[in-house]
């Protein structure tokens, strides 16, 4: 099976939801045009609390679209847009992925991955028991989260349904995704 974009989303507002577009244009070192994550340093606004001068790793979240089918076998549906991501995917394993792996979407665009989605309570104003939904445990006990990953963009392009998606993988060794 090819990956490939299913959907794109954003949203200028801090909602938790993205609605679906068309296309969305990312912006190398900003994320996202007219997202409200879009920008070279922290945008979320539990981050910005933290440190208003922190770089940016969260300025494209990705999605797997398999997620949703194992959602609705626990009675949650979810469609493409309403977990906050800016980009639904199909064919690949973003949660294996290490990090600083390059992901080239459609004819130019790329981003390198730097971490895990960290599920977070405002999961369940959308679902009841989304982010327990979105959490499990390894054979190790290890927390797995599900809620996607993260990236930054290196080079500037429009992603639109249907773009192919393929993966460079930095050299080794490979460095697991930890939640950003």
């Amino acid at each position: 099976m090819s990956s490939k974009v299913i959907s794109v989303s954003l949203s200028a507002s801090h909602s938790f939801s993205k609605p679906v577009q068309l296309s969305i244009v990312l912006l190398a070192g900003l994320g996202v045009e007219g997202d409200a994550h879009c920008g070279a340093t922290v945008r979320h606004r539990y981050r910005v609390r933290q440190d208003p001068t922190a770089p940016n790793l969260c300025q494209v979240h990705l999605l797997q679209e398999e997620l949703f089918a194992e959602l609705a076998g626990q009675g949650i549906d979810i469609a493409p847009g309403a977990m906050g991501e800016n980009i639904t995917t199909r064919g690949i394993d973003l949660l294996a992925l290490p990090r600083s792996t390059l992901l080239r979407l459609g004819e130019s665009a790329v981003v390198s991955v730097t971490g895990l989605r960290d599920p977070c309570a405002q999961m369940n104003g959308l679902r009841p028991g989304l982010m327990k939904a979105c959490l499990a445990r390894s054979v190790n006990g290890e927390i797995v989260r599900k809620s996607g990953i993260m990236s930054t963009v290196i080079q500037s392009g429009i992603v639109r349904p249907g773009d192919s998606i393929s993966i460079e993988f930095p050299n080794p060794p490979f460095l697991t995704l930890g939640p950003v």
